[in-house]
């Protein structure tokens, strides 16, 4: 079973490969407050074997169109849209095309919750039961287990009716009740705090206390709190079914019979706080450095950020309160009908890392976002690698 807002490693992804030029385009402009990050391109040979391992990773995981950027400060940039954003036309993929994150959606929203813990609203260790009624075992889970991912919730992908729902109607519209509900019927399947499980339910719940206690719609306290103190200019949190132009087709095969079907147009605003938003590279580009470095929040609640479950002791992996820790690789990955993503950022060496494609579909096992980043950090960190 997949989720479209669930972590893209445990997912396998391809579609079909067409077309495999990769497109240069003038450097994105730097962020007001961050440093400089109007940066020259890569050493040509080196971005000339980043375009290999690139289009190797397509080939082989037959992905129709990817955008990736690669920023370090002290060597350079890499920004490249290769394929195509539409199968039928050939359309070749651009970097300022508007992408579905998915999961991502998951780092603005614990941010939001961490900027309410800093205003002391809300504590980390609240019972969601003060905030949100009807939660089963509402009065032993906390705020930290959904951001951690540790509550026991059912999630309500890996519910039947909602499967049904969704693949018979991608066009359906969910309300927030619904999607808690299609959770809440199922008992937890673990002791609060006691495990690691992925579960989309945590933060759409977290995304309801947001509202209630900041009194806006989440997409407005994002807009005014996040969004815009971070200039991401061309970043949204959609509540109705629009998707901005100019804008990629996506492939997915999330339907009845398995067909591989064009997913860019299906009502995804519904997934809300847990896999809503829309970006583009370059904002994404800005969001992966401000995330692992813990910008909007004070440092001792970013302290508390990083603190999280290990959940791949092999690939050092944690999942802390809205981000994982991928050996040293500090941010988040995401899945949603046709759309796939993964935005980090390496503190250590000031490298960020952004992969944004257009198919969602499994392929023995592996993803093609990790499997990318992995063979591009081989060449330019190859002392520490993405381990996914």
């Amino acid at each position: 079973m997949r989720t479209f807002t669930r972590m893209s490693w445990v997912v396998a992804l391809a579609a079909t490969l067409f077309g495999s030029a990769a497109c240069r385009e003038d450097q994105p402009s730097s962020d007001a407050g961050e440093p400089d990050l109007q940066l020259d391109e890569l050493d040509a040979s080196v971005a000339k074997r980043l375009d290999e391992a690139v289009l190797q990773g397509m080939h082989e995981m037959d992905i129709p169109g990817v955008l990736v950027g690669l920023w370090m400060p002290d060597r350079g940039a890499y920004v490249r849209a290769f394929g195509v954003a539409d199968k039928a036309t050939g359309a070749a993929m651009k970097t300022d095309l508007y992408m579905r994150i998915g999961s991502v959606t998951k780092t603005f929203t614990v941010t939001a919750l961490l900027q309410l813990v800093d205003q002391g609203k809300v504590g980390l260790d609240d019972p969601i039961l003060k905030y949100v009624t009807g939660v089963p075992e509402g009065n032993r889970i906390t705020l930290r287990h959904l951001a951690g991912m540790q509550s026991g919730l059912h999630d309500f992908y890996a519910d039947a009716d909602f499967t049904r729902t969704l693949v018979g109607d991608p066009h359906h519209v969910f309300t927030t009740d619904e999607l808690l509900g299609y959770g809440f019927q199922h008992p937890l399947s673990f002791e609060p705090g006691t495990r690691f499980a992925y579960s989309n339910t945590n933060t759409v719940l977290l995304g309801r206390v947001i509202e209630t206690v900041s009194g806006q719609p989440l997409g407005e306290y994002l807009q005014e709190h996040v969004f815009t103190p971070l200039h991401l200019t061309n970043t949204s949190y959609p509540t109705t079914s629009f998707f901005p132009a100019p804008h990629p087709h996506a492939y997915t095969n999330q339907t009845p019979d398995g067909r591989v079907v064009d997913g860019s147009e299906w009502n995804l605003w519904s997934a809300g706080a847990a896999g809503a938003v829309i970006s583009k590279l370059d904002d994404m580009r800005l969001w992966a450095r401000a995330l692992a470095t813990g910008r909007l929040l004070t440092p001792e609640t970013y302290a508390l950020r990083l603190k999280g479950a290990l959940i791949s002791q092999k690939a050092a992996v944690s999942y802390a309160l809205g981000l994982f820790d991928a050996g040293g690789w500090l941010g988040h990955n995401g899945s949603i009908a046709g759309f796939e993503s993964l935005v980090v950022h390496r503190v250590s060496r000031d490298v960020s890392l952004v992969i944004l494609l257009t198919t969602d579909i499994p392929h023995d096992g592996r993803t093609a976002t990790s499997r990318i980043a992995k063979d591009m950090t081989k060449i330019v960190t190859p002392e520490s690698p993405f381990p996914l």
